[in-house]
């Protein structure tokens, strides 16, 4: 939803609320950036892909781990989440955007969790996706792989979208503009939060 200046923190509760009654996510194949990018992208959608060193080692990787539970890729000065920290399947959360002249306020559901052994690297994350009061229509991956041959840690950022709102349908180049700007901060909120600065 689009608001004409920041929500306070009573109504982003009774929207959250809400919210939380909508069924499944808006869009179809729910889970589908579980085995991106190997996996083909839906018909329809962007995908929007971004990969970012972040250190090596044991340490960094639990850094990293850490960061990404407590939201930190959310930390960009104009993205804020709420609700519960350490996100599990199931869970609903409200992504708050400051545009500069608005405020939009949207809704998305966590739909799986990751913490596996791949054989060369482990990875760790989960990804959310949009319900139908989302300006957007598509899912979001987080996650952290640290590989074993080399000990890097890299953070992994794939969503696939399309708009749904119609205002965002109208101006999708500067829709497009904001993911991309996003996709930047978040990738400097996560070095921020595991090496201490910013790239």
């Amino acid at each position: 939803m689009f608001l004409a200046r920041r929500p306070d923190a009573a109504f982003i509760d009774r929207q959250l609320a809400a919210a939380k009654t909508l069924r499944a996510p808006s869009y179809p194949c729910v889970g589908a950036t579980r085995m991106a990018p190997a996996a083909p992208p839906l018909p329809g959608f962007v995908v929007d892909h971004n990969r970012f060193l972040l250190g090596t080692g044991d340490a960094a990787f639990e850094r990293a781990k850490a960061a990404l539970d407590a939201w930190r890729m959310f930390a960009t000065g104009w993205t804020a989440i709420h609700g519960r920290i350490a996100p599990a399947a199931g869970d609903t959360v409200a992504i708050e955007v400051n545009l500069g002249l608005a405020h939009s306020l949207n809704f998305a559901r966590v739909v799986y969790r990751v913490d596996v052994d791949e054989g060369d690297r482990r990875r760790f994350g989960f990804a959310y996706g949009t319900l139908e009061t989302h300006l957007e229509c598509g899912e979001e991956r987080f996650s952290v792989e640290r590989h074993h041959a080399t000990g890097q840690v890299w953070y992994d950022l794939y969503a696939f979208s399309r708009p749904q709102h119609p205002l965002v349908k109208l101006g999708s180049f500067y829709g497009r503009k904001m993911q991309k700007r996003f996709a930047r901060d978040s990738l400097a909120a996560m070095a921020a939060a595991v090496t201490g600065t910013r790239p």
